[in-house]
């Protein structure tokens, strides 16, 4: 038996795939889904997915540097990139996070962003299953 403890669990309904409709159980999440570069206003998993992967991400670096008694600057900022690609095996996703951590010096930095990749419950779940890059810039 496992020792592991649910601290939260999303429940999303969505209808319609690419071109649907997604809402959460508690309402905060009501938008439409488009394919990406479609003509409909609405987003799409690969930015769901960047937007989730980088906020996660974020959090897990804050971790880290409390535990080296780093402050992390507030101007903090991840631009994320997931990309939906198709090859001789079919679908998959490549992904990568920019981080950017400016008046903190490059060497701390990478030993944050390093621990956060080692310990964000994403890159765990991405880790050997796509292909992902995590760069300070």
């Amino acid at each position: 038996m496992s020792d592991t403890k649910t601290l939260y669990t999303a429940q999303v309904h969505v209808t319609g795939g690419r071109e649907g409709h997604a809402r959460s159980s508690d309402g905060r999440l009501d938008l439409p889904l488009t394919t990406p570069g479609g003509q409909g206003q609405g987003t799409n998993p690969e930015q769901l997915f960047a937007a989730g992967w980088s906020a996660c991400f974020q959090g897990a670096m804050a971790i880290a540097a409390k535990a080296k008694g780093v402050t992390l600057p507030d101007d903090l900022a991840i631009d994320a990139e997931v990309s939906l690609r198709h090859g001789d095996e079919g679908y998959s996703l490549a992904a990568r996070l920019n981080v950017s951590v400016p008046g903190l010096a490059p060497d701390i930095a990478r030993q944050i962003i390093e621990q956060a990749h080692r310990t964000c419950p994403y890159s765990k779940a991405i880790k050997g299953n796509i292909d992902a890059l995590v760069t300070l810039v």
